[in-house]
Protein backbone atom coordinates (compact mmCIF):
# COMPACT_ATOMS: atom_id res chain seq x y z
CA UNK A 1 0.00 0.00 0.00
CA UNK A 2 1.71 3.31 -0.88
CA UNK A 3 1.95 5.87 1.46
CA UNK A 4 -0.51 8.72 1.67
CA UNK A 5 0.76 11.92 2.90
CA UNK A 6 -0.16 15.85 3.12
CA UNK A 7 2.10 18.32 1.05
CA UNK A 8 2.24 21.47 4.13
CA UNK A 9 2.91 23.99 1.84
CA UNK A 10 -0.40 25.39 1.42
CA UNK A 11 -0.63 25.13 5.14
CA UNK A 12 2.21 27.16 5.77
CA UNK A 13 0.68 30.40 7.66
CA UNK A 14 0.07 27.43 10.38
CA UNK A 15 2.79 26.25 12.92
CA UNK A 16 4.30 22.90 12.03
CA UNK A 17 3.38 21.20 14.86
CA UNK A 18 -0.31 22.28 14.24
CA UNK A 19 -0.36 20.92 10.88
CA UNK A 20 0.88 17.50 12.10
CA UNK A 21 -1.63 17.27 14.74
CA UNK A 22 -3.82 17.78 12.20
CA UNK A 23 -2.70 15.44 8.89
CA UNK A 24 -2.87 12.52 12.50
CA UNK A 25 -6.03 12.43 13.52
CA UNK A 26 -7.34 12.37 9.44
CA UNK A 27 -5.32 9.71 9.02
CA UNK A 28 -2.59 10.60 6.80
CA UNK A 29 0.74 8.62 7.36
CA UNK A 30 3.07 11.33 6.91
CA UNK A 31 3.79 14.56 5.64
CA UNK A 32 5.58 16.11 2.43
CA UNK A 33 7.00 18.73 4.85
CA UNK A 34 7.72 22.29 3.14
CA UNK A 35 10.56 24.10 3.29
CA UNK A 36 9.14 27.25 4.12
CA UNK A 37 7.36 29.24 6.85
CA UNK A 38 7.56 27.21 10.39
CA UNK A 39 7.84 23.83 8.99
CA UNK A 40 11.65 23.19 8.17
CA UNK A 41 14.96 25.02 7.99
CA UNK A 42 16.90 22.99 5.72
CA UNK A 43 20.14 24.58 6.98
CA UNK A 44 18.87 24.81 10.54
CA UNK A 45 18.47 20.22 10.37
CA UNK A 46 21.99 20.42 9.17
CA UNK A 47 23.51 22.73 11.50
CA UNK A 48 21.46 21.60 14.87
CA UNK A 49 20.82 18.21 16.18
CA UNK A 50 18.07 19.56 18.83
CA UNK A 51 16.77 21.08 15.77
CA UNK A 52 16.32 17.94 14.57
CA UNK A 53 15.31 15.94 17.29
CA UNK A 54 12.19 18.82 17.82
CA UNK A 55 11.07 17.77 13.71
CA UNK A 56 11.28 14.42 14.38
CA UNK A 57 9.35 14.10 17.68
CA UNK A 58 6.51 16.14 15.94
CA UNK A 59 6.37 13.37 13.73
CA UNK A 60 6.50 10.48 15.92
CA UNK A 61 3.75 12.17 18.21
CA UNK A 62 1.74 11.76 15.06
CA UNK A 63 1.75 8.61 14.13
CA UNK A 64 3.54 10.35 10.43
CA UNK A 65 6.49 9.59 8.59
CA UNK A 66 8.47 11.63 5.96
CA UNK A 67 9.33 10.00 2.73
CA UNK A 68 9.57 13.61 0.85
CA UNK A 69 10.21 17.52 2.01
CA UNK A 70 9.84 19.87 -0.54
CA UNK A 71 11.93 23.03 -1.62
CA UNK A 72 10.04 24.58 -4.34
CA UNK A 73 10.71 28.64 -3.67
CA UNK A 74 14.34 28.17 -3.35
CA UNK A 75 15.13 26.13 -6.26
CA UNK A 76 12.30 28.68 -8.09
CA UNK A 77 15.65 31.06 -7.78
CA UNK A 78 18.31 28.70 -8.98
CA UNK A 79 17.69 29.31 -12.65
CA UNK A 80 15.32 32.03 -13.16
CA UNK A 81 15.84 35.32 -15.04
CA UNK A 82 14.99 37.89 -13.94
CA UNK A 83 15.24 38.04 -10.31
CA UNK A 84 12.73 40.49 -9.06
CA UNK A 85 10.10 41.61 -6.88
CA UNK A 86 8.00 38.42 -7.35
CA UNK A 87 10.98 35.99 -6.01
CA UNK A 88 11.70 38.31 -2.93
CA UNK A 89 8.22 37.45 -1.40
CA UNK A 90 8.90 33.92 -1.54
CA UNK A 91 12.68 34.10 -0.48
CA UNK A 92 14.41 34.03 3.06
CA UNK A 93 16.18 37.09 3.75
CA UNK A 94 19.50 35.46 3.92
CA UNK A 95 18.51 33.94 0.30
CA UNK A 96 17.30 37.32 -0.84
CA UNK A 97 20.38 39.08 0.52
CA UNK A 98 21.13 42.55 -1.59
CA UNK A 99 18.52 41.61 -4.11
CA UNK A 100 21.41 41.46 -6.70
CA UNK A 101 20.05 38.82 -9.42
CA UNK A 102 23.92 35.96 -9.49
CA UNK A 103 23.97 36.17 -5.67
CA UNK A 104 20.31 35.04 -5.11
CA UNK A 105 21.35 32.47 -7.29
CA UNK A 106 24.16 31.17 -5.52
CA UNK A 107 22.63 31.44 -2.17
CA UNK A 108 19.67 29.49 -3.74
CA UNK A 109 21.97 26.71 -4.97
CA UNK A 110 23.85 26.46 -1.34
CA UNK A 111 20.24 26.22 0.23
CA UNK A 112 19.15 23.72 -2.16
CA UNK A 113 22.48 21.61 -1.39
CA UNK A 114 21.77 21.70 2.30
CA UNK A 115 18.28 20.01 1.60
CA UNK A 116 19.83 17.16 0.44
CA UNK A 117 21.61 16.52 3.72
CA UNK A 118 18.45 17.90 5.98
CA UNK A 119 16.37 15.30 3.87
CA UNK A 120 18.68 12.08 4.62
CA UNK A 121 18.80 13.22 8.27
CA UNK A 122 15.19 12.85 7.90
CA UNK A 123 14.95 9.74 6.72
CA UNK A 124 13.86 10.81 3.43
CA UNK A 125 14.62 9.88 -0.03
CA UNK A 126 13.45 12.63 -2.17
CA UNK A 127 13.45 16.34 -2.20
CA UNK A 128 10.59 17.88 -4.39
CA UNK A 129 10.53 21.40 -5.89
CA UNK A 130 10.88 23.52 -9.05
CA UNK A 131 14.27 24.54 -10.58
CA UNK A 132 13.51 27.91 -12.04
CA UNK A 133 14.25 28.49 -15.63
CA UNK A 134 16.33 31.31 -17.90
CA UNK A 135 13.86 30.58 -20.64
CA UNK A 136 10.08 30.53 -19.39
CA UNK A 137 9.89 34.20 -20.64
CA UNK A 138 10.62 33.21 -24.16
CA UNK A 139 7.30 30.62 -23.69
CA UNK A 140 5.13 32.76 -26.28
CA UNK A 141 8.12 32.88 -28.59
CA UNK A 142 7.77 36.31 -29.76
CA UNK A 143 9.89 38.32 -30.27
CA UNK A 144 11.61 35.54 -32.18
CA UNK A 145 13.80 33.20 -30.35
CA UNK A 146 16.88 32.32 -31.77
CA UNK A 147 17.22 28.65 -31.34
CA UNK A 148 20.58 29.65 -29.53
CA UNK A 149 18.82 31.17 -26.93
CA UNK A 150 16.87 27.89 -26.01
CA UNK A 151 19.81 25.81 -26.19
CA UNK A 152 21.64 28.41 -23.79
CA UNK A 153 18.65 28.13 -21.33
CA UNK A 154 19.22 24.05 -21.35
CA UNK A 155 22.93 24.52 -21.07
CA UNK A 156 22.70 26.93 -18.20
CA UNK A 157 20.12 24.73 -16.32
CA UNK A 158 22.67 21.99 -16.34
CA UNK A 159 25.57 23.86 -15.00
CA UNK A 160 23.52 25.63 -12.86
CA UNK A 161 21.83 22.13 -10.95
CA UNK A 162 24.99 19.97 -11.60
CA UNK A 163 27.05 20.99 -8.89
CA UNK A 164 23.69 20.37 -6.71
CA UNK A 165 22.63 16.86 -7.70
CA UNK A 166 26.18 16.50 -7.21
CA UNK A 167 25.27 17.10 -2.88
CA UNK A 168 22.36 14.93 -3.76
CA UNK A 169 24.55 11.95 -4.95
CA UNK A 170 26.61 12.63 -1.64
CA UNK A 171 23.38 12.53 0.86
CA UNK A 172 22.21 9.37 -1.30
CA UNK A 173 18.60 11.71 -1.88
CA UNK A 174 16.91 11.97 -5.39
CA UNK A 175 15.72 15.18 -6.71
CA UNK A 176 12.33 15.36 -8.40
CA UNK A 177 11.61 18.18 -10.40
CA UNK A 178 7.82 19.72 -10.57
CA UNK A 179 6.50 19.74 -14.09
CA UNK A 180 4.69 22.75 -13.74
CA UNK A 181 4.46 26.28 -15.94
CA UNK A 182 7.69 28.94 -15.16
CA UNK A 183 10.34 25.85 -14.76
CA UNK A 184 12.83 24.27 -17.43
CA UNK A 185 10.37 21.48 -17.93
CA UNK A 186 6.58 22.75 -18.25
CA UNK A 187 5.07 19.88 -20.67
CA UNK A 188 5.94 16.64 -22.35
CA UNK A 189 8.59 18.16 -25.17
CA UNK A 190 10.17 20.23 -22.47
CA UNK A 191 10.36 17.65 -20.03
CA UNK A 192 11.67 15.06 -23.01
CA UNK A 193 14.60 17.66 -23.42
CA UNK A 194 15.26 18.04 -19.84
CA UNK A 195 15.53 14.64 -18.56
CA UNK A 196 17.76 14.26 -22.28
CA UNK A 197 20.27 17.36 -21.04
CA UNK A 198 20.10 15.18 -17.35
CA UNK A 199 20.55 11.57 -18.65
CA UNK A 200 23.51 11.19 -16.79
CA UNK A 201 22.02 12.50 -13.39
CA UNK A 202 20.19 9.11 -12.21
CA UNK A 203 18.90 10.86 -9.06
CA UNK A 204 17.05 13.35 -11.17
CA UNK A 205 13.55 12.82 -11.83
CA UNK A 206 10.11 14.12 -11.82
CA UNK A 207 7.31 14.71 -9.26
CA UNK A 208 4.26 13.84 -10.79
CA UNK A 209 1.07 16.42 -10.47
CA UNK A 210 -1.58 15.62 -13.61
CA UNK A 211 -3.14 19.34 -12.32
CA UNK A 212 -0.49 20.78 -14.49
CA UNK A 213 -1.20 18.92 -17.88
CA UNK A 214 -5.36 18.90 -17.36
CA UNK A 215 -5.83 22.71 -18.49
CA UNK A 216 -2.53 21.99 -21.47
CA UNK A 217 -4.79 19.09 -22.69
CA UNK A 218 -2.03 16.89 -21.80
CA UNK A 219 -2.64 13.15 -21.07
CA UNK A 220 -1.40 12.10 -17.50
CA UNK A 221 -1.65 8.80 -18.18
CA UNK A 222 0.34 8.58 -20.90
CA UNK A 223 2.87 10.87 -19.54
CA UNK A 224 3.40 8.29 -16.62
CA UNK A 225 3.68 5.52 -19.09
CA UNK A 226 6.19 7.61 -21.30
CA UNK A 227 7.93 8.29 -18.44
CA UNK A 228 7.70 5.68 -15.75
CA UNK A 229 11.48 5.70 -14.94
CA UNK A 230 11.79 8.82 -13.64
CA UNK A 231 8.75 8.88 -11.28
CA UNK A 232 10.14 9.79 -8.06
CA UNK A 233 7.02 11.38 -6.49
CA UNK A 234 3.17 11.93 -7.11
CA UNK A 235 0.75 14.42 -5.91
CA UNK A 236 -2.60 14.20 -5.84
CA UNK A 237 -3.77 17.95 -7.18
CA UNK A 238 -6.36 18.97 -9.42
CA UNK A 239 -7.67 21.79 -12.08
CA UNK A 240 -10.72 22.17 -13.57
CA UNK A 241 -11.34 23.73 -17.22
CA UNK A 242 -13.46 26.64 -17.68
CA UNK A 243 -13.08 27.49 -21.26
CA UNK A 244 -16.17 28.81 -22.49
CA UNK A 245 -15.54 31.09 -25.44
CA UNK A 246 -14.17 34.37 -23.42
CA UNK A 247 -11.99 32.72 -20.52
CA UNK A 248 -8.39 31.52 -22.44
CA UNK A 249 -5.72 28.86 -20.96
CA UNK A 250 -3.14 31.70 -19.86
CA UNK A 251 -5.20 32.94 -17.22
CA UNK A 252 -5.65 36.79 -18.44
CA UNK A 253 -3.51 37.91 -15.17
CA UNK A 254 -6.51 37.13 -13.24
CA UNK A 255 -6.43 35.55 -8.89
CA UNK A 256 -7.09 31.87 -8.08
CA UNK A 257 -10.67 32.17 -7.81
CA UNK A 258 -11.90 34.27 -10.57
CA UNK A 259 -14.52 32.92 -12.70
CA UNK A 260 -12.70 34.73 -15.70
CA UNK A 261 -10.06 32.66 -15.27
CA UNK A 262 -9.35 29.40 -18.26
CA UNK A 263 -9.01 27.10 -15.64
CA UNK A 264 -8.24 27.10 -11.71
CA UNK A 265 -6.68 24.30 -8.96
CA UNK A 266 -9.99 22.51 -6.56
CA UNK A 267 -10.07 20.33 -4.44
CA UNK A 268 -9.23 16.19 -5.75
CA UNK A 269 -12.40 14.95 -6.84
CA UNK A 270 -13.81 18.05 -7.78
CA UNK A 271 -12.03 18.75 -11.41
CA UNK A 272 -11.59 17.23 -14.52
CA UNK A 273 -8.68 14.64 -13.65
CA UNK A 274 -9.66 11.42 -14.17
CA UNK A 275 -7.93 9.84 -11.19
CA UNK A 276 -8.92 6.02 -11.65
CA UNK A 277 -6.70 5.45 -15.04
CA UNK A 278 -3.96 7.80 -13.23
CA UNK A 279 -3.92 5.00 -10.07
CA UNK A 280 -4.71 1.99 -12.92
CA UNK A 281 -0.80 3.55 -14.93
CA UNK A 282 0.72 3.71 -11.08
CA UNK A 283 0.24 0.02 -10.70
CA UNK A 284 1.01 -1.09 -13.96
CA UNK A 285 4.76 1.14 -14.04
CA UNK A 286 5.35 -0.71 -11.12
CA UNK A 287 5.03 2.76 -8.56
CA UNK A 288 5.12 2.07 -5.10
CA UNK A 289 6.25 5.92 -3.08
CA UNK A 290 4.29 7.74 -1.56
CA UNK A 291 1.09 9.63 -2.82
CA UNK A 292 0.88 13.21 -1.50
CA UNK A 293 -2.25 15.28 -1.64
CA UNK A 294 -1.70 19.18 -2.56
CA UNK A 295 -4.63 21.09 -1.73
CA UNK A 296 -5.12 24.17 -3.30
CA UNK A 297 -8.91 25.33 -4.13
CA UNK A 298 -9.48 29.26 -3.63
CA UNK A 299 -13.32 27.89 -3.43
CA UNK A 300 -13.22 25.26 -0.60
CA UNK A 301 -12.08 25.23 2.99
CA UNK A 302 -8.55 23.59 3.60
CA UNK A 303 -10.05 21.99 6.79
CA UNK A 304 -13.06 20.47 4.68
CA UNK A 305 -10.63 19.97 1.06
CA UNK A 306 -7.29 18.07 2.61
CA UNK A 307 -9.66 15.28 4.26
CA UNK A 308 -12.30 14.85 1.47
CA UNK A 309 -9.04 14.03 -1.14
CA UNK A 310 -7.48 12.00 1.75
CA UNK A 311 -10.91 9.61 1.63
CA UNK A 312 -10.49 9.76 -2.63
CA UNK A 313 -7.24 8.49 -2.13
CA UNK A 314 -7.92 5.76 0.04
CA UNK A 315 -10.68 4.35 -2.26
CA UNK A 316 -8.52 4.96 -5.15
CA UNK A 317 -5.62 2.52 -3.25
CA UNK A 318 -8.60 -0.27 -3.45
CA UNK A 319 -7.58 -0.30 -7.23
CA UNK A 320 -4.87 -3.40 -7.38
CA UNK A 321 -4.05 -5.78 -9.33
CA UNK A 322 -6.30 -9.00 -9.22
CA UNK A 323 -4.48 -11.93 -7.80
CA UNK A 324 -6.17 -14.09 -10.21
CA UNK A 325 -6.57 -13.35 -13.63
CA UNK A 326 -10.28 -12.86 -14.51
CA UNK A 327 -10.74 -15.34 -17.52
CA UNK A 328 -9.34 -18.04 -15.70
CA UNK A 329 -12.78 -19.18 -14.64
CA UNK A 330 -13.41 -19.63 -18.35
CA UNK A 331 -11.24 -22.47 -18.41
CA UNK A 332 -12.25 -26.09 -18.11
CA UNK A 333 -8.95 -27.33 -17.28
CA UNK A 334 -9.33 -30.06 -20.12
CA UNK A 335 -7.94 -29.40 -23.29
CA UNK A 336 -10.38 -30.13 -26.77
Amino acid sequence: MRPVTLFTGQWADLPFEEVARLAGEWGFDGLEIACWGDHLDPERVVEDSAYLRNRLDILERNNLQVHAIANHLTGQAVCDDPIDERHRGILSERVWGDGQAEGVRRRAAEVLKATAHAAALLGAKTVTGFTGSSIWKCVAMFPPVPESMINAGYEDFKDRWDPILDAFDDANVRFALEVHPSEIAYDYWSTRRTLDVMADRKNFGLNFDPSHFIWQDLDPVMFLQDFAEHIFHVHVKESVRQLNGRNGRLGSHLPWGDPRRGWDFVTAGHGDVQWEPIFRMLNSIGYSGPVSVEWEDAGMDRLIGAPQALVLVRQLGGIAPSAAAFDAAFSTGRQA
